[in-house]
């Protein structure tokens, strides 16, 4: 483990404390005057269940009498509300059968939960696990706390990362630095400090599954491929042992607890009890009392690990595949990191030292170890760690123009930085061999709104029909603010980069009015980007109906086909200039009804002259 040199000198210095805030437990953690430490409860726990639940009265409670409501108070009591962070109802349509509560009618963009007959977003329920760890940092700490730094999953989107924010702020704390997951828990380890190497990070908790492989290249964590599975976890396990002994209840008692929650909640403690100890122990015992009788039954780590191990199995899957999508053998990881409390179980650690061929990194406790991470930048942020790089953040967003004189934003403001980013882009015209590279920086959605800070182009690609070439651009930022972008056309190799200093020239105010001006404008900028690309995807279906007409495929269609095109066309240059995206996108749809059988017979032409002078 890596050991930090701490400053404690400026007692003026305000407390940043690191969060985990999870999808089963929560964690909020501090840097001590020995390193990263977990903040315990007023019963010594460390660990808050994410779970929230609303009492008749209408006031909160949090973490563990919450869960005590769980079984009793269902439609009041809300857990796993991370996996709905962010998102919209049609983004969890197969995840909402599993949850007992209830969503609020009109719930679309934004999902609303229906607690009683009050409604809550969210980032409003993660608000009050939010709370509970403020409140315990401030009653251990003896001071207020304002400032933490929050881990979310490497995969979670920019929605669901300002959800998390937003979460931050309604509890009365300003988020100074969302952290990736995996990257804090490589900070715990220290790994930060390699010059260079590959870093696997398997994170097996209580409802979910997560692999990420990040690449460490002078200092800078840069997300190679994240895969997983958001219904696999260590509550497959517990269930796993539940089954067997609510069957072997049935036989010797001739009782059916199933049903009965208070005694479904009695044997799972049982179970998790015993799945602990078999961590530890070749054997042990499920043990426990209900209303008067005593159920036991040893339990050996042997039957144990037979039990679980195709659920063991099914998280090598998803490591596998996010090896392959970082175009990596398995040798060439250098560290495993181990996170989530189920990577205790010996044949999980076995499992993913044989797949990565690495001893995992566990000595640190894999429930704690996002947290430590978190701390660790807090302290970073706080000045306190003097012997680590002092992580800075963008001023505004980077990205290139689009189609359209749109910003795609690539890397976003407040971003810490070293920070790097990769998105992959393809051209838009015919036997296009040249791509101009656009680097943009600013809020607004508009390129011509934006503040321009690079061109470049990438010469000699093959050419290729529109939308074939396969063009990566990556931003990289290090550790002085200096950009470094390439642009590479992945089937040639051709490759061109530049470098900027993206905040050169601006001052604060400046930046500071570039950020008011977004705010004031985002409705408005929003709005034109909805309609600019909506006139893109037009143009490229008004430009594929030109070069129909000049076929074989137009000539066979019947004059009221042909007519029914033409219409659809002249509504479409009707509404192109209009200014309402609606508008637009309901005319592509008709356009793209009216054009399907014109579709069709070119399909069939080219499939014919493919397949021309071709026996079968």
């Amino acid at each position: 483990m890596s050991t930090f040199q701490i400053d404690f000198s400026a007692s003026q210095r305000k407390r940043i404390v690191g969060i985990d805030l999870g999808t089963t437990n929560s964690l909020v953690a501090f840097m001590d005057v020995t390193g990263p430490v977990v903040i315990p409860g007023d019963d010594g726990t460390l660990l808050v269940p994410s779970i929230v639940s609303m009492t008749d009265d209408g006031t909160f409670t949090t973490g563990e009498p919450a869960r005590q409501l769980l079984i009793n108070r269902p439609d009041r009591t809300v857990y796993s509300v991370k996996r709905l962070m962010g998102r919209g109802v049609a983004d969890i349509g197969e995840e909402l059968r599993l949850f007992p509560f209830r969503i609020a009618e009109g719930s679309e963009s934004v999902i609303r939960l229906q607690l009683g007959d009050r409604t809550f977003t969210p980032p409003e329920i993660s608000a009050q696990v939010l709370r509970e760890l403020k409140r315990r940092a401030e009653a251990y700490l003896g001071e207020e706390v304002t400032q933490a730094v929050i881990t979310v999953p490497a995969y979670f989107n920019d929605a669901q990362r300002q959800a998390t924010k937003d979460a931050g702020r309604i509890a009365g704390l300003e988020v100074l630095r969302l952290v990736n997951e995996p990257t804090a828990a490589s900070l715990a380890y220290g790994l930060d400090k390699r010059q260079d190497g590959v870093v696997a990070v398997y994170d097996l908790g209580g409802g979910t599954f997560d692999i990420s492989i990040l690449r460490l290249r002078d200092g800078i964590f840069e997300v190679l491929a994240t895969n997983g599975d958001t219904h696999l976890g260590g509550d497959d396990i517990d269930n796993r042992l539940l089954a067997i002994a609510l069957e072997d209840i049935a036989a010797e008692w001739g009782q059916d607890l199933s049903g009965r929650g208070d005694a479904v909640q009695t044997i799972r403690r049982a179970v998790i009890l015993a799945k602990e100890q078999l961590s530890f122990a070749p054997a042990t015992h499920i043990e426990f009392t209900f209303e008067g009788r005593t159920y036991q039954r040893e339990i050996t780590r042997e039957l144990f690990e037979n039990l679980i191990r195709d659920i063991v199995d099914r998280t090598l899957g998803p490591c596998r595949q996010a090896l392959r999508d970082a175009a990596l053998e398995p040798e060439q990881i250098d560290e495993v990191v181990m996170v989530g409390g189920s990577t205790r179980i010996p044949l999980v650690r076995s499992a993913v030292e044989i797949l990565f061929r690495a001893k995992p990194h566990t000595d640190l406790n894999p429930d704690e170890v996002v947290a430590l991470g978190a701390a660790v930048q807090a302290a970073i942020l706080s000045g306190d760690v003097q012997d680590k790089l002092l992580l800075d953040v963008t001023p505004l967003s980077l990205g290139i123009e689009t189609m359209g004189g749109v910003v795609s934003k690539l890397i976003h403001r407040n971003s810490t930085i070293p920070a790097s980013a990769t998105e992959v882009f393809t051209t838009s015209v015919d036997g296009q061999q040249n791509v101009l590279i656009h680097v943009l920086q600013g809020e607004r959605e508009l390129v011509k709104d934006c503040r321009s800070l690079a061109r470049f182009d990438l010469k000699g690609i093959d050419p290729m029909p529109a939308g074939m070439a396969r063009v990566e651009v990556r931003f990289m930022i290090d550790a002085n603010g200096i950009l470094s972008v390439t642009a590479r056309e992945l089937r040639s190799g051709k490759e061109q980069s530049v470098e900027v200093k993206p905040s050169y020239g601006l001052t604060d105010q400046q930046v500071e009015a570039m950020i008011v001006e977004a705010y004031e404008k985002a409705d408005e900028d929003f709005a034109a980007r909805q309609v600019r690309e909506a006139q893109v995807e037009a143009d490229s279906i008004l430009a594929a109906v030109d070069k129909a007409r000049a076929s074989d495929a137009w000539s066979s269609l019947s004059g009221e086909e042909r007519q029914s095109v033409d219409t659809a066309l002249n509504e479409m240059r009707l509404v192109y200039h209009n200014g309402d995206h609606h508008q637009i996108r309901a005319a592509i749809e008709k356009l793209d009804n009216a054009t399907r059988k014109l579709a069709e017979n070119m399909m069939n032409s080219a499939v014919r002259e493919a397949l021309k002078g071709t026996r079968i």
